[in-house]
């Protein structure tokens, strides 16, 4: 199998990084000092999805369909933990900007 070391990284911190982030900036955008854990789980797993727009950019060659079915088993993995609120990272996240807002 080939390693793909580095989007594995980016998979894994995806939420972290990118997509709680992001949530947090469109709730002050909009406004929303109190969402639901449910919500703002929901916002950063909307954000998340965002990375198979960037997968469609890969050819649907042999090589690039392992790698896009590999990062896509990735993310359904990733997102499927922010969903049950087993990722530590984002449920800070919401905790600091739910209480601390």
């Amino acid at each position: 199998m080939t390693d793909y070391f580095e989007v594995d990284r980016l998979v894994e911190d995806l939420a972290k990084i990118y997509a709680s982030q992001l949530a947090v900036s469109l709730y002050k955008v909009n406004n929303n000092k109190r969402p639901t854990k449910d919500e703002f789980r929901n916002t950063v797993i909307d954000f998340m999805s965002q990375l198979e727009y960037s997968l469609g950019k890969f050819p649907d060659t042999e090589e690039g369909t392992k790698f896009k079915q590999h990062c896509k088993g990735l993310l359904s993995r990733e997102i499927e933990i922010v969903r049950q609120g087993k990722n530590k990272e984002v449920e800070k996240r919401y905790k600091y900007y739910a209480e601390y807002n």
